[in-house]
């Protein structure tokens, strides 16, 4: 189940679904067969894609759904004292059998106002779910597509791992956020209940806490490490502080006996003792250049005598690309000393410190020496951008086509069951998305397509298209999964190819992204005006 919430049950809603649903239910529309699409209606984050996530949670919601009988007495409770007790046993026969849901696979890239899900059965149970869909799609898609902007900005190669549980909104946001980082493009978490439920690679260092902790070499209560290869035994911190003055005799870094911090080397000793095979330091805590590299490499030395390979350092402050350059520089001259200590010319350089896409982008601007970033605030509590925005709308019932109007043309719904696909051009990328009413014909590749803007009459386009993708797969039908499920690496792994093979690059840039087309057919467009033209009132001028 992915480490389903258990939190995501019937009762996780808005009051008004379920007066709603009384009120359907009283006036005997409840059974009546309705059509819902959830969709957004812009982009986050000023740019020109999305990426779906949080199908499963829907689904597995879905699948479970059933009110329990404390449920039942709390709907009781908070009703009006008049509501019919007919009512509650209706409410305690529901479950999601009689649903169907279709949906984009997800992990796929998509664009405003195509229905990420279509969602169809009884209309006051299709109602009923409406605010624990939008719940579960919203906030997976929004830091999905957060995470993946950040994997864009820094590269294929760079390590990204997020540090955010403890800036998150609380601690299912947190669970969520590390869940879709990871879909999104990250490779690791800190947070290890993640790590349990969802199978996510946990990483860490330490904290400037423990490094403080230690002002002097006696509060060492452990100094010794057996050898790798043999039963001898060395004494870390001796073999440490000897490397670290032949270290200042070996160079010039400007740096004399008394700036070195004895109480950092000995926080770096400890955790060398506690985990030498994965030594990664954090070294800001006094000086990077003047304190805490001399250590570092102290230690990692000391460790290769005793047969280990330290795995890097961290740098939490200061001028980032500065210091990576700095630390670069350090490491590549240790490794010519020897040639066993090549090693050193590849350490790796882990930053941190309220990273954010711009700050990345300015890194590789400056042609940063930094290995990995560490990423928390920014990337979990998407700051730039709260919300989307998707919304769940009514657009069919009794086969009967819905339009909610408004003075904001934004805000008019595509009213009726639609099928929707993804149209490549000749060059391999996609060039739009295309609505169709469900009752036309599928269209061709290698056949021009009229292709119309929903709401401006001189927007429109003949296609030819390579190919045509079908966006939509059913999932969910006569209570049960119909349509396999991915893992979570399967997802990420679609998010990857969905954003750079399918997504031309002036789509993903960062600033001023070449909008993405998404169109209706001439059918759908003829259906929408004449709908919209049927239910607008008419002014009456005097």
């Amino acid at each position: 189940m992915n480490g389903q919430d258990s939190l995501v049950q019937p009762l996780l809603t808005d009051f008004y679904q379920i007066t709603m649903c009384y009120a359907y239910w009283n006036n005997g529309t409840h059974e009546e067969p309705a059509v819902f699409d959830v969709f957004f209606r812009k982009n986050p984050f000023h740019g020109e894609f999305t990426v779906f996530a949080g199908l499963e949670d829907c689904l597995r919601f879905v699948e479970n759904f059933k009110f329990s009988a404390s449920d039942i007495e709390y709907v009781r409770k908070i009703l009006p004292n008049d509501a019919k007790p007919e009512f509650f046993e209706y409410l305690e026969s529901l479950d999601g059998k009689g649903l169907t849901i279709e949906a984009i696979k997800e992990g796929s890239v998509v664009f405003p106002k195509v229905p990420l899900l279509t969602i169809s059965g009884p209309l006051a149970m299709c109602q009923l779910i409406e605010t624990s869909i939008l719940n579960l799609v919203n906030y997976a898609s929004l830091v999905a597509t957060n995470a993946a902007r950040f994997r864009q900005a820094s590269g294929k190669n760079m390590q990204l791992l997020e540090f955010g549980l403890r800036r998150a909104q609380g601690p299912n946001g947190g669970l969520t956020a590390s869940k879709y980082c990871f879909i999104g493009g990250f490779d690791g978490t800190s947070n290890v209940l993640a790590g349990k439920l969802y199978g996510i690679p946990v990483k860490g260092t330490q904290a400037h806490s423990f490094i403080c902790s230690f002002s002097s070499p006696d509060e060492l209560k452990i100094r010794s490490l057996k050898y790798k290869d043999s039963e001898k035994i060395g004494d870390l911190f001796e073999m440490s502080m000897e490397k670290r003055s032949w270290l200042l005799d070996q160079f010039n870094w400007g740096v004399v006996q008394s700036e070195v911090s004895d109480g950092e080397l000995s926080s770096f000793v400890a955790y060398a003792i506690a985990f030498p095979d994965t030594f990664l330091a954090l070294i800001d805590t006094y000086d990077v250049l003047r304190s805490g590299v001399v250590n570092f490499v102290a230690v990692s030395l000391a460790l290769h005598d005793l047969g280990y390979r330290a795995m890097g350092c961290r740098i939490d402050s200061g001028d980032l690309s500065y210091l990576s350059k700095e630390l670069r520089n350090r490491f590549v001259t240790v490794s010519t000393l020897k040639d066993e200590y090549k090693f050193f010319e590849k350490m790796t350089i882990v930053a941190s410190n309220d990273i954010n896409e711009e700050t990345i982008m300015s890194l590789n601007e400056q042609k940063h020496e930094i290995d990995a970033f560490g990423v928390g605030t920014h990337l979990v509590t998407c700051q730039k951008q709260p919300a989307l925005g998707c919304v769940y709308k009514l657009v069919a019932q009794s086969q009967q086509p819905k339009i909610k109007l408004s003075q904001d043309v934004t805000k008019i719904t595509i009213p009726g069951k639609k099928k929707c696909y993804r149209i490549f051009g000749k060059n391999g990328f996609a060039i739009l998305d295309l609505m169709m009413l469900d009752s036309e014909p599928e269209p061709q590749p290698n056949e021009q397509i009229l292709c119309r803007h929903p709401f401006e009459e001189s927007k429109r386009a003949l296609v030819n298209a390579s190919k045509i993708i079908k966006l939509h797969d059913v999932y969910w039908k006569n209570g049960e999964l119909v349509t396999p499920l991915p893992t979570l690496n399967e997802i990420k792994e679609h998010v990857n190819t969905s954003i750079t093979v399918a997504l031309r690059q002036d789509h993903r840039r960062y600033l001023n992204p070449t909008p993405y087309k998404v169109s209706v057919s001439e059918k759908l467009y003829r259906f929408l005006h004449d709908l919209w033209l049927q239910n607008a009132p008419i002014g009456q001028l005097e």
